[in-house]
């Protein structure tokens, strides 16, 4: 049984629309589960003026009743508030004024190759859709995955290692859940108090200099079996689609898994996890270089993907492009922007994340209410000997 979620809408149309299909019955949701999640999405020093508009909030429309779920297809909506100052330029109907067009293509956006390939002359039928507000919805039917995991004993959480130049610094120790407890409280969502403030620091210079700031996010995940994804055929190999999971959000232009590149350039006696066992923890790793997975599936060691996000492509001074309506030089489309969004980056990687390993855990152990599933996670715990 697989798991699917796709969302419709546009950034300033009328609302976006999730839908999850695949979760089991019986699974126990609170709306809190969903708009927690909502409102961590806007967090971030370095956000524009649109986060002070929104209040993200899911509406369930179909799937759940009495706060559970139904087996069947879960609709969620995400109300647009801004779409009150875009009614007429975005209205699904002929309005009576002439609505004028936009020509003015972004380099990094897929404002000029959309035009091409959906035979548009309006820059605005594609950069509607293509505008990272989309993930917002994808964030809502995350939210689902990530409560259907933690039924399963598996949380998901993520913390910004990189904003621009600055980097947060590297530790020997290991992350625990705990960990993550506070992170929110950074206005850059950095476990690191002395990074953040450099941080800051560099989101307000670039900013003054009329840049965007790109970075690097880390997601990490706990409590996962042995055994989730497999080697036996590529489109299988979870480490594949945690990459195509990552670098299908807006911006993303690189993923690691583990220590990723670092691991390049080591020889390899130092690149891979030995093996140990003992009675009271059966099998068991004392590094995680591979970042949970071998061979295409998790190893029962915490899961560790980053995300690496360009600069975002609108800029308050834009660049050079060309008009599409006359082919005669201009500026690229001024349009309302954030400086940095790596923060929230990190919320849509682990609502991204968790929506792969939901349906890991949903193509191996399958269940129609979920307490199959939880009697056939038992059983498969039992017959490997897992002590996770």
């Amino acid at each position: 049984m697989a798991l699917r979620l796709i969302t419709a809408g546009e950034s300033h149309g009328p609302g976006l629309t999730c839908i999850v299909e695949g979760l089991p019955a019986g699974l126990h949701l609170r709306p809190e589960d969903l708009n927690a999640d909502m409102a961590r999405r806007q967090l971030g020093h370095g956000r524009g003026g649109r986060m002070k508009i929104e209040r993200d909030a899911a509406e369930v429309t179909a799937g759940v009743r009495h706060g559970r779920t139904l087996g069947g297809p879960i609709a969620l909506q995400v109300a647009n508030r801004d779409y009150a100052n875009w009614e007429e330029r975005m209205s699904p109907w002929p309005v009576d004024d002439d609505v004028a067009e936009v020509h003015l293509p972004r380099p990094g956006h897929a404002d000029l190759v959309g035009t091409q390939k959906y035979k548009q002359s309006d820059v605005r039928n594609i950069l509607e859709r293509a505008s990272a507000r989309e993930t917002a919805a994808r964030v809502a039917g995350g939210a689902l995955c990530k409560a259907f995991l933690r039924v399963l004993g598996v949380t998901v959480h993520s913390h910004v290692v990189q904003i621009a130049s600055v980097h947060s610094p590297s530790s020997d120790t290991p992350l625990v859940a705990e960990d993550f407890a506070d992170v929110d409280g950074s206005p850059v969502r950095c476990l690191d108090a002395e990074a953040t403030r450099a941080m800051v620091r560099e989101i307000d210079s670039l900013r003054k200099a009329n840049e965007s700031l790109g970075g690097v996010f880390e997601v990490q995940v706990f409590g996962l079996l042995p055994g989730l994804g497999s080697h036996v055929s590529w489109e299988e190999r979870l480490d594949g689609r945690l990459a195509l999971a990552i670098c299908s959000i807006q911006a993303l232009k690189g993923v690691s898994i583990g220590d990723g590149f670092q691991v390049a350039g080591l020889p390899g006696s130092e690149a891979h996890d030995e093996i140990f066992f003992s009675p009271e923890r059966g099998y068991y790793r004392e590094t995680n270089r591979a970042g949970g997975l071998e061979g295409g599936m998790t190893t029962g060691e915490p899961l560790i993907v980053r995300g690496a996000m360009k600069p975002l492509p609108t800029l308050t001074k834009p660049l050079r492009s060309v008009d599409i309506a006359t082919h005669e030089p201009a500026q690229a489309l001024r349009e309302r922007t954030d400086s940095c969004t790596v923060p929230a980056a990190g919320v849509v990687g682990e609502a991204m994340v968790a929506l792969v390993l939901a349906d890991a855990y949903r193509q191996k152990f399958g269940g129609d209410h979920i307490d199959d599933v939880l009697e056939a996670v038992r059983a498969y715990e039992e017959r490997i000997g897992w002590r996770g």
